[in-house]
Formats: structure tokens, C-alpha cells, sequence
């Protein structure tokens, strides 16, 4: 097997749930030995989560936990804050997102690591950040979307503030505090030290706001929810098929809507003052989305998305699950692996990205059992005796 892009990195992944976590998963995917700690008495919550529970256990867990060693470690006992001090000693990033100030008074803040280990990247992923009036208080990701802008415009204009369907707010956090991973440790082979990476949900969220606030400081205008549109973006929708699908379709660019027109058979519609530009589509997206959809109506949906396929325009249908296992495009690009499980046999699970063509991440293996790895990381990797890991466990440490 080719070599993996991060395998000369050692990872201590302290948090749980999501927000820390998916970091962990996002630099084991790409070679880092990530060793995660836990709580010996019951572990990751994670590993309860999920809707649906085969033979009683999580589907959600052999995702987020893949690729990682677990090792188990009461971090409110100074045993177990020095058997972190340990593993730090050995390792290149301690990622963690606990509440602020979690950490200091467990004897561990990053001025007392960076004693130990000068190089160590410390990730934090927090609600509200390291700092500020917020940052005591307690921050899940949902309250962070609510807070980065993203739950005001997400629904229907008509309805309270929805939300997606996936820890969105958790996962955006997670994402950026892997990059400010990434950076940290390029910065450190310049310096030679590391730094803290303070990732905050909200401040992920607001990241993505697109043009939100200069919208509001310059033209005090404020955005709103649009239910499947985006504002003066058209044509932008979801459309109904002859056969009862529904299509989304994509061609609010100029160039793009002139073929879109054409495919339709009405090119007359690119020269209409009311559509031939991006500006004046989206003044009179509504009476565009009637024609559009009067079109694709007549049409089922197979002949249609070859239709717009043939004519370069971007259109698809809206994927669940069942769909995407059944999808050729897919398959061939191994967009779904299946990795072997003890109690679920073969475990199908979404593959690793972005794609390196040198020196790609892989799935080497679903989330382990609680403790999996203890003997391995401290009989091995800290020299633990036979004698003292005995006393870890009788002393319930680990």
C-alpha cells in the first residue's frame, strides 16, 4: 500500500461527541495515529448515539472514530492527567474540546504542555471560542449556527428557523480546526514550536455567511430565509417531472441559461430583457420558475436529466442513501467503502476526502472497542509494566 500523507503524526484526541472528534477523523483518515481518550466507565458518547441500533450499538461511532486507537483514562485523577502528560511528550497535536478552562484545571493548560513539549500543536474546539464574554458558556453546535447566521436563513420564509438535517455547525467547526491543524504544524517547521489553533463553532458558521455582512454594513439589507432558492439567484430550483420526481437544475449563469433556453426550445427566453441577464432573472425569478417548470412537468425524469446532461446544463436528482448505494458515478470513484466490523460484518461507510493522487487517504479501520489499545499505546508506546497497568486498572485510572 502507498504511504499515507500524515502516518508521521501522532494525534491525542481528548474531546467527544462531534466537534472535536471529526477533526480526529479528518487527520486519521489521512495517516495520523490518532489515539483517542476515554472515559474508561462508559467512553464516547458516541458510541450511544444514532437512530438506528443493530445488535445495540451505534452506526454513527465506527464512522467518527475510524482509523483511531482508543485508550481509556479518568482525566480527573492525577493519574490520569500525568498518563496525558505522557502521551503529549510523545505526540505532535492535542486536540480537545472541552469547555474553556477544562484543561487548566486539570493541570494540563498549553503553557504547562508546551514545557513538556515545545512542538506540540494543542486544537481547541470550543462553542464560542478561547476568549471573550462567551467563551465560559456552554456551546453545541446547534447554538453556534444559530449564532453564525446560519439557522435565520435556513427554511422557509413562511415557518420558524430550520435547520439541516446533519450536526452542520459541529462538523464546520471541526473542519476548520483541522486546517488550522494543518497550518500549525507548517509554521512549526519553520519556528520549531508549536502553537494553540482556537476553532470556534460561530465563528465557523459566520466563515461560510458568503456575503452577509458587508451585504447588511453596506446596504442595510439583512437576508432571510428563501425556502429552495437563493436570493435574485435564478434559474436555482427544484422542478417537477412528468413521472412525479423532482429535479434540481442549475443554470443561473448567463452562458449556461442560454443552454438551458435552448434545450428547452425556447431561445427566445435568453433574449427576453426580463431573463438575459443574472440581474434580471433574479427580479423575475418566480414567473422563471413557472416557465421552467411547465417545462420539465411534461417530461420524464430520465429523458430530462439526459436532456439537460446532453446540453451542459447541471441538473440532478435529490440523493438518499438508497440512491447513492445504487448510483453508478459512485461506485466507480469508490465514493463508499465497506470496511469489516466485529458485530456488523462488512460496515459501508462514505469514503475519505478530498482525494491526493499521490499519496491518498483509506479507511483502515471502523471505531474500535472502548480500551481496544491500551496495552499497545501504554505498555508499548510509554513503557508501562505488566504490574503498573494492573494498578491503572484496579485503581479504575484506565
Amino acid at each position: 500500500m502507498s504511504p499515507l500523507p500524515l502516518d508521521d503524526l501522532r494525534v491525542v484526541e481528548l474531546g467527544q461527541l462531534l466537534a472535536g472528534p471529526f477533526c480526529g477523523q479528518l487527520l486519521g483518515d489521512f495517516g495520523a495515529e490518532v489515539i483517542k481518550v476515554e472515559d474508561p466507565a462508559a467512553g464516547d458518547p458516541m458510541r450511544q448515539w444514532g437512530r438506528e441500533k443493530p445488535y445495540g450499538k451505534s452506526l454513527w461511532w465506527p464512522v467518527v472514530a475510524r482509523n483511531k486507537k482508543s485508550v481509556t483514562c479518568d482525566l480527573r485523577t492525577a493519574e490520569g492527567q500525568d498518563l496525558v502528560r505522557r502521551l503529549v511528550a510523545e505526540s505532535d497535536v492535542l486536540l480537545e474540546n472541552f469547555r474553556p478552562g477544562t484543561l487548566e484545571r486539570w493541570g494540563l493548560a498549553p503553557a504547562d504542555l508546551h514545557e513538556i513539549n515545545p512542538r506540540l500543536v494543542i486544537t481547541r474546539v470550543t462553542g464560542f471560542g478561547q476568549s471573550g464574554p462567551y467563551a465560559p458558556r456552554a456551546g453545541y453546535g446547534s447554538i453556534g449556527e444559530a449564532m453564525g447566521g446560519l439557522r435565520h436563513v435556513t427554511g422557509d420564509p413562511d415557518r420558524p428557523p430550520s435547520r439541516t438535517g446533519i450536526s452542520l455547525g459541529d462538523s464546520l467547526a471541526a473542519t476548520h480546526a483541522c486546517v488550522g491543524t494543518l497550518v500549525a504544524l507548517h509554521q512549526r517547521e519553520r519556528s520549531g514550536r508549536g502553537q494553540v489553533v482556537d476553532s470556534a463553532i460561530y465563528e465557523a458558521v459566520l466563515a461560510m455567511m458568503e456575503s452577509l455582512l458587508p451585504e447588511w454594513q453596506q446596504a442595510s439589507y439583512q437576508r432571510e430565509r428563501t425556502g429552495p432558492v437563493l436570493p435574485n439567484v435564478s434559474p436555482s430550483n427544484v422542478y417537477p417531472t412528468q413521472d412525479g420526481e423532482e429535479i434540481l437544475i442549475a443554470a443561473n449563469q448567463d452562458s449556461v441559461f442560454q443552454r438551458l433556453t435552448a434545450a428547452m426550445r425556447a431561445p427566445e427566453l435568453a433574449k427576453d430583457p426580463r431573463y438575459a441577464t443574472h440581474s434580471s432573472r433574479g427580479e423575475h425569478m418566480a414567473e422563471l420558475d413557472e416557465i421552467i417548470a411547465a417545462w420539465t412537468a411534461g417530461r420524464p425524469a430520465d429523458e430530462l436529466l439526459r436532456t439537460l446532461n446532453d446540453s451542459g446544463v447541471p441538473a440532478g436528482r435529490i440523493y438518499t442513501a438508497k440512491d447513492m448505494f445504487a448510483d453508478p458515478h459512485f461506485a466507480a470513484r469508490e465514493a463508499i467503502v465497506r470496511v469489516p466490523h466485529p458485530d456488523f460484518g462488512e460496515l459501508a461507510m462514505q469514503n475519505v476526502a478530498p482525494r491526493l493522487s499521490d499519496t491518498p487517504g483509506r479507511v483502515r479501520s471502523a471505531g474500535p472497542a472502548l480500551g481496544q489499545h491500551n496495552d499497545e499505546v501504554y505498555g508499548g508506546l510509554l513503557g508501562l509494566s505488566a504490574a503498573e497497568l494492573a494498578a491503572l486498572r484496579s485503581a479504575r485510572v484506565i
